[in-house]
C-alpha cells in the first residue's frame, strides 16, 4: 500500500525548498478564489528525489499540485458571521494510469483540519501563499495520493485573523469545517473540477479534534447529514476528552508545552467572558493578548512562559486549580473551566459514520489513552464502525518499523500517511482509482 511510503514523510511535510524552480500560477485569479501556488507533478517527484524520500523514484506515479485560496462565510461561538478563508488543493497532472478512471469519476475530497498553529503565516491559505510552493500534510493527501485537499484557516487566522481563535472550542471548528465544504462544492462548480459523492474527513491534533466536532454536529442533524454525505472520518491524535486531559495537566507539576495549555485558558476565558487574570499567574496573564495575537509561533511563545503548572512562578492560579478540583478533589461541578470542558469534549456519542482513531501509543503531548477512551465509551454506546489504529503497530506490522513510540511531532506525517493509505482503499473500492 502506498501509505508504507508515504508515512515516512516528516522531511515533506513543510515542502519549502527541494522544488526546482516552480512555475507561477498561470491563473491567479479563479471564479471565487484565487490561486497560490501551481507545482507540475514533475516538479514535485524531483523535489522528493532531492530530499531522499524512501521509496520515491522517476517511476513513482506523484500528482501536481494547485492550490486556491476561497473566501467564504462560518459562524463564531456566539453566533455571529465572520468572513473567514480555506485551501483547497486541487490534484493536476494526472497520472496516465488514472486519467480515465478520474475523468469519468471526479475527484474524491479529504477535509483535513490542520493542527495546532499560533503564527498567521502558518495558516495554510498564508503559509501556500508566503512560500508559493506545496504545503503540509496536502502533498500527502493531494501530490502523492490524488485527492482534492480542503484546509480551512479556521477562525483567528487568514482573513479573519483579526479575530481571536476559538482554540479547541466545537462550535466554531465544526462551523469552519462544514462551511468550508460547502464553499469550496460552489468554488469546483464554478471552476469546473469534477467531484465525486467520495467525501472523507480527518486532521491532527487540534485538527483532530475539530474532524470529531465535525462529526458530531453532522451526525446531530439528519439534513446536515444527508447533506455532507460523509463516506469515513479518521480524527487522528485530539484531545477528545478535554474535561479528562485538563484535570491531568492542572494535576501535574510540569507542562511539556505551555504554550497549548496558555491558548485554552486564553480561549476559553474569551468564550465564556471570565478575567483570564483569574485563570493565569502574573506576568503571564498580561502577555497573552500579544503572544497569542497571531505574530509568533510556538517557539518563540514558549520560553515567555513557564514549565512549572501551578501556584508561586506557575503558569495557573492556585485558586482556579483549587476551585476546578472542588473540597473532594473529583471536580467541582460549579467551576465554570469544568463545565466548558466538558461542555467541548467530544467522546461521549456513537458515530454512525466509519470511524478510524489514528494516533501514535507514544503521544505525551495528548496521551493515547484519550483516543482509548473515545474508542470504548462510543463502542459502549453503540458505534458499531469505529476502530482504533495505533501507527507505530501498523507500520511495523508492514516491515516499515521497529514498533519504536513516536511522539506527538513525529507522528503527524507517519498518521497521515496510515490514513491516506485507508481512504485510498476505501475510494478505489467505489471509483476504481
Amino acid at each position: 500500500m502506498k501509505y508504507l511510503w508515504t508515512s515516512m514523510l516528516a522531511s515533506v511535510m513543510l515542502f519549502v525548498t527541494g522544488c526546482g524552480d516552480l512555475a507561477q500560477p498561470d491563473n491567479p485569479q479563479a471564479i471565487g478564489g484565487k490561486v497560490v501556488v501551481s507545482a507540475t507533478a514533475k516538479q514535485i517527484r524531483d523535489g522528493l528525489i532531492e530530499k531522499k524520500v524512501p521509496g520515491i523514484t522517476e517511476d513513482t506515479e506523484v500528482y501536481g499540485y494547485k492550490a486556491y485560496s476561497i473566501p467564504y462565510m462560518t459562524t463564531d461561538e456566539d453566533g455571529k458571521a465572520v468572513q473567514v478563508s480555506g485551501l483547497m488543493v486541487v490534484p493536476q497532472d494526472i497520472p496516465e494510469s488514472k486519467t480515465a478512471l478520474i475523468e469519468n469519476a471526479g475527484f474524491s475530497v479529504v477535509s483535513d483540519d490542520h493542527g495546532t498553529i499560533f503564527a498567521n503565516r502558518e495558516a495554510p491559505t498564508v503559509s501556500n501563499e508566503m512560500a508559493g510552493t506545496p504545503q503540509g500534510a496536502a502533498v500527502i493527501l493531494t501530490a502523492l495520493h490524488g485527492f482534492v485537499t480542503l484546509q480551512p484557516d479556521y477562525i483567528g487566522f487568514g482573513d479573519s485573523s483579526d479575530h481571536y481563535h476559538p482554540y479547541v472550542l466545537k462550535d466554531s471548528l465544526a462551523n469552519a469545517t462544514i462551511d468550508f465544504i460547502r464553499a469550496a462544492r460552489v468554488f469546483a462548480e464554478k471552476n469546473n473540477i469534477a467531484l465525486n459523492p467520495l467525501l472523507f474527513v480527518t486532521g491532527y491534533s487540534e485538527g483532530g479534534y475539530a474532524a470529531m466536532a465535525t462529526m458530531k454536529k453532522i451526525e446531530s442533524d439528519p439534513v446536515l447529514m444527508q447533506e455532507m454525505g460523509v463516506t469515513m472520518a479518521a480524527p487522528m491524535a485530539g484531545p477528545y476528552a478535554l474535561d479528562y486531559m485538563a484535570a491531568g495537566v492542572l494535576k501535574s507539576d510540569t507542562i511539556g508545552v505551555p504554550s497549548f495549555m496558555a491558548d485554552v485558558a486564553y480561549a476559553y476565558a474569551k468564550r465564556y467572558n471570565q478575567s483570564i487574570e483569574d485563570v493565569i499567574n502574573a506576568p503571564y496573564a498580561s502577555k497573552l493578548e500579544n503572544l497569542l495575537s497571531g505574530d509568533y509561533n510556538r517557539t518563540e511563545i514558549d520560553p515567555q512562559l513557564t514549565h512549572k503548572t501551578k501556584g508561586e512562578g506557575g503558569l495557573f492560579k492556585m485558586s482556579f486549580v483549587a476551585d476546578f478540583f472542588g473540597p473532594t478533589l473529583k471536580g467541582n461541578p460549579n467551576n465554570w473551566f469544568l463545565q466548558a470542558v466538558s461542555k467541548n469534549s467530544l467522546y461521549k456519542w456513537a458515530p454512525k459514520t466509519p470511524m478510524v482513531l489514528v494516533q501514535c501509543e507514544g503521544d505525551s503531548v495528548i496521551p493515547y489513552g484519550l483516543s482509548t477512551l473515545a474508542y470504548q465509551t462510543m463502542t459502549a454506546m453503540g458505534a458499531s464502525s469505529i476502530q482504533q489504529v495505533p501507527v507505530e503497530k501498523t507500520l511495523q506490522a508492514h516491515a516499515m518499523g521497529n514498533g519504536d513510540p513516536m511522539d506527538h511531532g513525529e507522528c503527524g506525517a507517519p498518521a497521515y500517511g496510515v490514513a491516506a493509505g485507508i481512504f485510498e482503499k476505501i475510494r478505489k473500492q467505489y471509483v476504481g482509482y
